[in-house]
């Protein structure tokens, strides 16, 4: 199997609800990184002798856990992941030392050679999540592509992912099996986002019915 150039990062999209993530950094950069975490679900604690006010706001209501001090060995014990975001590229170093070490997935902040994963530019609507990565070459790039992306699709494509859900949870409960090629077939995506971004939603749901009936790996399941 031939190999990818470059570095070889593995797509993926983690679960991270209700796990434990140690931010390292009390800054901007560690505000941006707590937020995407909180919006994930993620039970996040913070570590460093000052933090800024929006921070410190999250901490009073209770949203993060902070810990006001440097930043100590042994702080990452139980930790899923760590962000390391700090100004100090030594204590950044120690952060993701550490968390090899106990095998917890690792980002530092503007060095992916010492990371672990690299965090792309991301675009959602509903339930679609659109990731766009320059394997840390050029995040301004990925920003830009992601920004082109978001003029180009709306709101109807969260609509269409509810819509495409409903329709296959309700085959599967009437046991009719709906093969992958046959799904790429019947997603005429164009029409379908049109008649969403109308509002024609129940012409959408028999558009797309139709189209799977019509396809030829519609059957029973069992048969």
């Amino acid at each position: 199997m031939k190999k990818l150039n470059g570095t070889p990062y593995y797509p993926v999209f983690l679960n991270v609800r209700g796990k434990r993530c140690a931010v390292v950094g009390g800054g901007q950069v560690a505000l941006r990184k707590v937020k995407a975490l909180l919006e994930h679900g993620a039970s996040v604690e913070v570590i460093s002798p000052d933090i800024c006010p929006e921070l410190g706001e999250l901490a009073e209501s209770g949203e993060i856990q902070a810990m006001r001090r440097e930043y100590r060995t042994g702080d990452l014990k139980g930790c899923f992941m760590a962000i390391a975001a700090t100004d100090s590229g030594t204590t950044n170093l120690e952060v993701s030392a550490e968390a090899r070490k106990r095998g917890v997935l690792i980002n530092v902040v503007d060095d992916a050679e010492n990371s672990d994963f690299i965090v792309p530019s991301c675009m959602r609507r509903g339930d679609i999540t659109v990731a766009v990565s320059t394997s840390g070459r050029s995040p301004a790039l990925a920003r830009k592509l992601r920004t082109r992306l978001e003029k180009d699709f709306g709101d109807e494509l969260a609509a269409l992912a509810l819509l495409v859900d409903e329709v296959r949870t309700e085959l599967k409960q009437r046991e009719i099996k709906i093969e992958s090629e046959a799904w790429q077939e019947a997603l005429d995506l164009d029409t379908l986002i049109d008649l969403l971004r109308k509002g024609e939603r129940e012409k959408a749901r028999v558009i797309l019915t139709n189209n799977l009936k019509t396809g030829k790996q519609f059957r029973t399941a069992g048969r």
